[in-house]
């Protein structure tokens, strides 16, 4: 991204909204009068906002959720994917960026949703549970969850070498991967989950697009064990990237793992 001036924001506005990256018009984004957005790049410089490695203006937000904030600024009007379940998260956000219109549609919206779930239509989706970070504040499996299969995958690397001992990337994991029905793996993940290349789908579909918000296997096995799932079947495969005719030199490997959970 090109130096930007410390007094004038560019007609082009680079975006990084928790990791992900949006480009819109400098107007778009001062559409909404009084606005948090309008307040930040009208009334204020470029200098006093918090920038990623890149450049980029950063907002520690929902990134995936911001889609439907730039819609809303770019024509005053919200048009929703048909299966959408995140109408509380996206009025939480609405809220944040001070669009006190569009925070009014969504609670309407939601009020909708609740007298659907009363006379026996369809609920919104409940809104989905934190992290697990002990063991008093675990989500429980309820009687009735669907029973299904999750298959969690990564790409790591390691090495083998005289170093092995001292390498403290014996295992690197870069991402891991989760393949199921979209209901299985928002029940179990929840905001852990990574949506962004396979948004807006229903519930009842598969997907194997999803990705986890963190690389540590363990945390990704205790919220499974927590859902009630248990690993069925694993495997793995590896190929050496380097290889150096030293004998002496270290040897990098790469891996994929899959793990396959049942319920």
């Amino acid at each position: 991204m090109a130096q930007i001036d410390s007094q004038t924001f560019p007609d082009i506005v680079e975006l990084n909204v928790g990791g992900q990256v949006y480009v819109t018009r400098l107007e778009t984004l001062t559409a909404a009068p009084n606005s948090l957005l309008w307040a930040k790049f009208s009334q204020g410089s470029p200098g006093e906002l918090p920038k990623d490695g890149k450049g980029r203006f950063f907002f520690d937000r929902d990134g995936f959720l911001f889609r439907y904030i730039l819609d809303y600024l770019r024509d005053s009007e919200l048009f929703l994917p048909e299966f959408f379940k995140e109408r509380r998260r996206l009025q939480r956000e609405a809220d944040f960026f001070q669009l006190p219109e569009l925070s009014r549609r969504l609670a309407a919206a939601s009020k909708d949703s609740s007298y659907a779930e009363d006379s026996g239509g369809d609920p919104e989706e409940a809104e989905l549970p934190s992290p697990v970070t002990s063991s008093s504040d675990r989500t429980l499996r309820s009687p009735g969850a669907d029973a299904g299969f999750i298959t969690i995958g990564y790409r790591g690397s390691y090495t083998i070498g005289r170093d092995i001992q001292a390498d403290a990337k014996f295992r690197r994991v870069a991402r891991i991967t989760v393949c199921s029905k979209i209901s299985l793996a928002k029940e179990v993940f929840g905001e852990t989950l990574n949506e962004s290349r396979d948004p807006d789908r229903p519930p009842d579909r598969y997907t194997a697009r999803y990705y986890l918000k963190y690389n540590f296997l363990e945390q990704a096995f205790d919220r499974l064990a927590d859902a009630g799932f248990h690993m069925v079947a694993c495997n793995s495969t590896g190929t050496c990237s380097y290889a150096s005719n030293d004998p002496g030199e270290d040897k990098l490997w790469t891996s994929y793992t899959e793990y396959v959970f049942c319920r």
